[in-house]
């Protein structure tokens, strides 16, 4: 792919962006088809890039803008059905698919079929979750795709490199592969939290907004490829870059400084800008990839008709398990979470307020709306991609991987399905559900409230020097966060609407 390649890529993918949401069409799936019936006009050349410029160049900045927005206490109040989806739902749904490879393709081996159901394991809700307000999400709904999109997929990648290391012929055991996800997923996670400790305390010394957007924008880089250097999970230590980083800057009085507001504005601005474009271009390669990777096919076994054949399986397989492991999963969790009542009611305890939960208090299970909504969606995105284009071309013994060009192409046909088929669904099922969105925006409303009259209290006190009046309000409003009035989300929001306002009264005195 070269450089003019790109620039058409972006620039037709601005173009269709904007004609989609003049007429309130999901922009994504929009680009992947209109990208994939290009791939047969004569003349278009072959896009490859190769899997590792993919993880390293793509998949880090966009985990962490996902990451830096979530907020922290929303994941631990949902650890469990995050854990449901990002680990025992992406495991099963491998092993699953993974059988169901090995009877449909018996020619690619057992091993190379468990390749193939680590591939098509994570779904990419990070797309999703960016357009909830659009498409009509629920909060809790919200918190848990977020929740999963950051644990997901770094179980999938250690499914995978086990199930490639047994293609190598590597002995690969149920207990090694535990260990080696907890290794990878530790030491992922303390790499991350020291590159933000680092990024911290250089930050406040720069004093330059642009020198401190630049570092930022180079933390999730250079914690993914260190710690897929150390191998350890570079996903996870990009998470926990961006939600030890973000809530530090945004709500620890320890970490403000003057012309900090000046920094987050541009941040916000860049990551907006940063979202749009590696989303317009991994929508746009996946739908130009269509045509080649069919071609691959007809050279290699199992060949084309058993490969379509088994792709439309799998599809129909993988949209159908997740829906049913989660059903099944918070089934489950809703039965003990009854029966756990029944038994407080026979044990009467003081009462509580409704809504007064301790803090760090696991939330009750999903509603069975909320269940069908996060079971739907399930669509497969860049990280299956990538993957399927970094199994190696030979094993270490030299011969050719089994069933490589057919792994790849699945990948590709699943990924394509899952986008059109539940990625333009999703609007739809969240306005027949009917979500009770007004009582949650009344919700944020007086929250937001609470916050608006912490500030205007702050801004009634005296004070001589005008930066100082706004860092007192936000640190007042950090203070009501560790209080539990008002939520990290509602905070940063009128965090942003002080530095706004701040950043309007520097300009007005110039």
């Amino acid at each position: 792919m070269n450089g003019v390649q790109l620039l058409l890529i972006v620039g037709i993918g601005i173009a269709v962006t904007a004609v989609a949401r003049k007429h309130r069409v999901e922009p994504g799936w929009l680009i992947v088809v209109l990208a994939a019936g290009a791939s047969f006009i004569p003349g278009v050349p072959r896009l490859e890039l190769e899997s590792e410029l993919i993880l390293a160049l793509v998949v880090p900045p966009l985990l962490y803008s996902a990451t830096r927005g979530a907020s922290l206490a929303r994941f631990g109040a949902n650890l469990r059905a995050i854990i449901y989806l990002g680990v025992v739902t992406v495991v099963l749904t491998a092993g699953v698919l993974g059988l169901l490879s090995s009877l449909l393709l018996p020619s690619i081996g057992l091993a190379a079929a468990f390749v193939l159901g680590s591939v098509l394991a994570p779904p990419d809700t990070i797309t999703t979750v960016s357009h909830g307000d659009e498409i009509g999400l629920p909060s809790r709904a919200t918190s848990i795709l977020t929740g999963e999109s950051l644990v997901n997929d770094a179980t999938a990648l250690t499914l995978f490199s086990i199930a490639v290391a047994a293609v190598n012929g590597a002995h690969a055991t149920w207990l090694g592969g535990v260990g080696e996800f907890f290794r990878t997923a530790f030491t992922g996670l303390g790499i991350g939290v020291g590159f933000a400790i680092v990024a911290l305390l250089i930050r406040k010394k720069l004093g330059n907004p642009t020198l401190e957007t630049a570092l930022v924008l180079l933390l999730p880089f250079t914690a993914f490829l260190t710690a897929e250097q150390a191998h350890a999970s570079g996903i996870l230590a990009v998470v926990a870059a961006a939600f030890f980083l973000s809530i530090n800057l945004a709500l620890d009085p320890k970490h403000q400084y003057p012309g900090g507001y000046r920094t987050r504005l541009q941040e916000e601005s860049v990551w907006r800008v940063m979202d749009f474009l590696l989303e317009t271009f991994v929508f746009a390669y996946i739908g130009l990839r269509l045509r080649f990777v069919l071609e691959d096919l007809g050279a290699q076994e199992p060949g084309v008709v058993p490969t379509l054949v088994a792709a439309g399986v799998l599809l129909v397989a993988a949209i159908v398990f997740r829906v049913v492991a989660v059903f099944g999963l918070f089934g489950r969790w809703t039965l003990r979470h009854r029966r756990i009542a029944r038994r407080l009611q026979r044990r009467p305890r003081p009462p509580r307020k409704r809504g007064d939960r301790r803090r760090g208090e696991p939330l009750p299970p999903p509603t069975v709306k909320e269940t069908a909504l996060v079971g739907w969606v399930g669509m497969r995105g860049i990280l299956t991609l990538a993957a399927a284009a970094g199994i190696p071309e030979y094993t270490d013994s030299g011969e050719p991987f089994p069933g490589r060009a057919a792994i790849q192409a699945i990948a590709l046909i699943v990924t394509l399905g899952t986008l059109l088929i539940q990625g333009t669904t999703i609007g739809w099922l969240a306005r027949k559900l009917d979500f009770d969105l007004d009582a949650e925006r009344a919700e944020q409303r007086r929250l937001r409230d609470i916050g608006r009259q912490v500030v205007a209290e702050t801004a009634a006190q005296p004070v001589t020097d005008v930066d100082a009046a706004f860092e007192a309000q936000r640190l007042a409003l950090g203070r009501a966060v560790a209080q539990r009035r008002v939520t990290e989300d509602v905070a940063r929001e009128l965090i942003e609407e002080i530095d706004l306002r701040q950043a309007a009264r520097h300009t007005g005195h110039a």
